[in-house]
């Protein structure tokens, strides 16, 4: 398919990922795990596309107080904390303020586990090949916390998947995954949501739509090679 920038949503977004990590794999055994709420739209076009096995790495960034959008670190399952020194060092965060912020996100994350996943488990990640996808990188604070995550439970490579990604960002992530594939990293970034037509926001019964249809789709594949 031939790119359109900007995106015409999160579904062209994942459409178009879709093919350029086709074209890349195979990647058999692989497991997608989207950061929600953004990234399952996204992930569950590539799992539909390549026949991967879908579930969600929640994460969740620590708001500097009084600019919640800069990311001065994020939080990932697992008790995973990952920091943003340059912007903790230059706004002057003192710990106590940032574990404040850990332990209101710490809610939240427990939440969306609650809500998304249920009673379901985590498939196993170890040895596994692990496509982590979202719908676009700013500062990457998030999917650094997903990477340490992932590695933690032993998967075989990681791979970062998005549609968008500043630059430096992208550059950084390269020396902390095994492989970063960024359809687009423009210079001018400004926001993800500059390089969508509709960044309209995830809902979270969205994000459980799509999970239960991937679930179910899974479930019925099993069944059939069964």
């Amino acid at each position: 398919m031939n790119l359109t920038i900007p995106f015409s949503d999160r579904v062209y977004a994942g459409r178009a990922l879709a093919e350029q990590l086709a074209a890349e794999g195979p990647w058999d055994d692989a497991l997608v795990l989207a950061l929600p709420r953004g990234g399952v739209p996204v992930a569950y076009e590539v799992a539909s596309r390549l026949g991967l096995e879908l579930d969600i790495m929640v994460v969740r960034k620590l708001g500097l107080p009084g600019h919640q959008e800069l990311a001065m670190g994020a939080i990932a399952s697992g008790g995973v904390r990952v920091m943003n020194e340059e912007v903790v060092h230059y706004a002057h965060v003192a710990p106590a303020t940032v574990d404040v912020v850990a332990e209101r996100e710490i809610q939240e994350l427990q939440r969306r586990e609650r809500v998304y996943r249920g009673e379901r488990m985590l498939p196993s990640v170890r040895e596994r090949p692990v496509i982590l996808i979202d719908d676009g990188l700013a500062t990457g604070a998030t999917m650094r916390a997903a990477i340490e995550a992932v590695k933690l439970l032993g998967a075989e490579k990681v791979i970062v998947a998005v549609p968008v990604g500043a630059p430096e960002t992208v550059a950084q992530l390269r020396r902390q995954a095994d492989r970063v594939i960024c359809l687009y990293t423009p210079q001018d970034l400004v926001a993800i949501g500059y390089w969508y037509r509709d960044f309209s926001q995830t809902s979270d019964r969205e994000v459980q739509e799509l999970l239960r249809q991937a679930w179910s789709d899974q479930k019925n594949d099993g069944e059939r090679q069964v």
